[in-house]
Formats: C-alpha cells, sequence, structure tokens
C-alpha cells in the first residue's frame, strides 16, 4: 500500500539539502467547487460519492499530476490517516470523513488534492525551501488543466465560490513553515506573530490551523483571497517571510554574541537528553530537535545533519511509529521508541563546548 511506501522517505515538505534552514518549505492551496453540486458538509452521501468519482476520473487525465493514486478515507486506517495528517498531506477535517471522501496523490508527495473535505477540491503544492514563485506555478499547471476537464463553480463578480467565505476569490491559501527559534529564545516571537497578524497574516503552530506552535515551528499565511491576484498574494507573503527571516538571523547572531550560555545550555541539554534518554514523549522530540537544529547551524554541534534531524523529527510521530513497527502502540510504547531511534540515528553527534 501507498502509505507504507511513504513511511520509507522523508516528507515532500521536509528538505534533504543542508542549506534549507529557516523557511523549512512552501505550500500553495487552491480550494475549487463544482458548479450546482452542494458543498460536501451539505451534499448526501450519494453526491458526495458521485462528486468524488467525477473528480477521480479527471485527475487521471491530468498530465500535470503524473498518474496519481486515489485513497479513499472510507477504506484507511486511523494509524494511515495519521501519516498522511503528519506528512502534510491531509487535514484533521478529512481524516474524519469516510466514503465519498479521498486523497489523490501524486508519488511524489509533491502535489495532492483533497476531495471533499471543506470544498469538492483542495489542491496543493508543496516543495522543501521558500521558492512561493515555482511552488504557485505547479499548483496553477494542476488547476488550469483541471478546469478544463471540471465545472467548476465560478462567479464573475466574486471569483471562486468556497463553502467557507474568507476564501472566495482566488481560492488561494500560501503558506511557509518557519524555524524561528532565535525569535523564540529572544522573547520576540511575540510582537512577530501581533504584527504579522495585524498585516493580515494567519500564523499557527505546525500542523496548521487549530494546533499550537512547537518546536519552534510556525506556519505563515495569507488570509485575504479576495481583491487580491494570485500573483499579489504570493509576492505580498514572499516579502513578508524574507524580513521575518532576516528578523531570525539578526536574532540568532545577537544570541550568540550577548548571550552564548544561554544558548549552550540549551543546545547541551537538548544534546543530552536526545542522546541518554530512553523515553521521549513526541512534544518533547520536536522541542528538543528543534534545538539540535539550532546547533547544527550554529556550528555547535557536530557529526549529524539537518536533514538527519528532520527525518527523525517525522519518523517519530504517533502514525509513522506505528506503522514502521506494524502495529498500534501504546503511549509508553511509542515514548520508548523514540528514545531508541534518538539514541541510534544520533549516536555520532558531538558537542562542541567552548
Amino acid at each position: 500500500m501507498i502509505v507504507d511506501k511513504l513511511v520509507r522517505n522523508p516528507g515532500s515538505w521536509l528538505s534533504r539539502d543542508e542549506a534549507i534552514r529557516i523557511v523549512m518549505s512552501s505550500r500553495v492551496r487552491l480550494a475549487r467547487n463544482l458548479r450546482g453540486m452542494p458543498f460536501p458538509s451539505q451534499a448526501r452521501q450519494d453526491e458526495n460519492e458521485s462528486i468524488c468519482k467525477q473528480v477521480q476520473l479527471a485527475c487521471d487525465g491530468v498530465v500535470a499530476l503524473s498518474s496519481p493514486v486515489f485513497m479513499d478515507m472510507g477504506q484507511l486506517d486511523p494509524v494511515d490517516k495519521s501519516v498522511l495528517k503528519e506528512r502534510h498531506l491531509i487535514s484533521s477535517e478529512l481524516a474524519e470523513k469516510g466514503a465519498g471522501s479521498g486523497l489523490m496523490l501524486v508519488e511524489d508527495e509533491h502535489s495532492a488534492i483533497m476531495i471533499n473535505e471543506e470544498d469538492h477540491l483542495r489542491l496543493q503544492c508543496i516543495s522543501p525551501g521558500g521558492d512561493l514563485f515555482s511552488v504557485w506555478q505547479r499548483v496553477d499547471k494542476v488547476d488550469s488543466e483541471l478546469e478544463q476537464l471540471l465545472d467548476y463553480a465560478f462567479s464573475s463578480r466574486l471569483g471562486y465560490l468556497t463553502a467557507c467565505p474568507s476564501n472566495v476569490g482566488t481560492g488561494l491559501r500560501a503558506s511557509v513553515m518557519m524555524h524561528l527559534p532565535g525569535l523564540q529564545l529572544s522573547g520576540l516571537i511575540d510582537g512577530v506573530v501581533r504584527g504579522l497578524n495585524k498585516i493580515g497574516l494567519a500564523v499557527r503552530g505546525l500542523f496548521g490551523e487549530g494546533s499550537q506552535a512547537c518546536g519552534n515551528m510556525y506556519q505563515v499565511s495569507n488570509q485575504v483571497t479576495l481583491g487580491l491576484s494570485e500573483q499579489q498574494i504570493i509576492e505580498r507573503l514572499a516579502s513578508v517571510v524574507a524580513e521575518v527571516t532576516q528578523h531570525e538571523r539578526n536574532a540568532r547572531q545577537r544570541l550568540l554574541e550577548g548571550q552564548r550560555t544561554l544558548v549552550m545550555d540549551r543546545i547541551g541539554r537538548a544534546f543530552g537528553i536526545l542522546s541518554h534518554a530512553w523515553l521521549l514523549s513526541s512534544d518533547e522530540m520536536v522541542e528538543l530537535l528543534s534545538i539540535l537544529r539550532m546547533g547544527i547551524e550554529f556550528g555547535l554541534v557536530s557529526g549529524t545533519t539537518v536533514p538527519i534531524v528532520n527525518e527523525v523529527m517525522l519518523t517519530t510521530q504517533p502514525g509513522h511509529l506505528q506503522k514502521i513497527a506494524g502495529k498500534a502502540l501504546g503511549t509508553v510504547e511509542r515514548d520508548e521508541m523514540r528514545g531508541q531511534i534518538a539514541r541510534d540515528r544520533l549516536k555520532d553527534m558531538n558537542l562542541r563546548v567552548e
């Protein structure tokens, strides 16, 4: 099954490139609906199943999707759904759906379409790094092909019609995942978040809407979809992300110059726990790996790399652990398995003491 293959590879939003650091990944999502059909929450079961089949057949004819695989939400078990959520391929809302909803997924995970989540279609493309424009171009190609095969609900006055009024217009949500430990340790992150909210950007945690910030990772995305073109939305977000990236670089430099003892203490504690702990919760693991990642980027930790840290962070999420183990695991069993993976995968790392 495709989920079994997924857990053996890095997620599409996590980079194997050592150079990709502060801006971890970029994603562009489009909300689309079929003309004359009720939104998924209002549709009958047979209507949702008919829509799902129609979209599935259309996707099979899209060259830009490159032989997508369909996964029926009614046939996936909870662990499989957890894996897909952890890889940022489906939302919590879609995971709760059954027959009549599904996921069209390209094998490399860079392109995916959620069917009958909040809207009939949620197209998304995701890629490591901060090149929002190339991600937008990729999802636009998929959308353009699908629009030739499906009759989208569109208003000449309002644009694309969506289940949630906040998505009406372009239906576009662009987001970047940022690793911001410098701003967090400096006590500046709350001010940055408030500033981003004031200019109409949303800031969420690792797993998007409703999730809390964990491991100093934040999703920054647009909220306005009406009244701006797709190009304007992408350009505006890219400009703000560049500013936040510079603030993070400045915060890291100030920490190294003025609070080096604090930095070394945090990195040393993370190093020690990851090297010797036998039980690690999911949240603790992500927090410790975040600090270790910062240590690597500061040149204070050697013997491991950012891509390895990314891999460990993903494979120690609950769904991935259970898929790797091939069975359901209790909380303590998962915590023990995380400790084992950390000790095995990070055993060659060294801490530079000054």
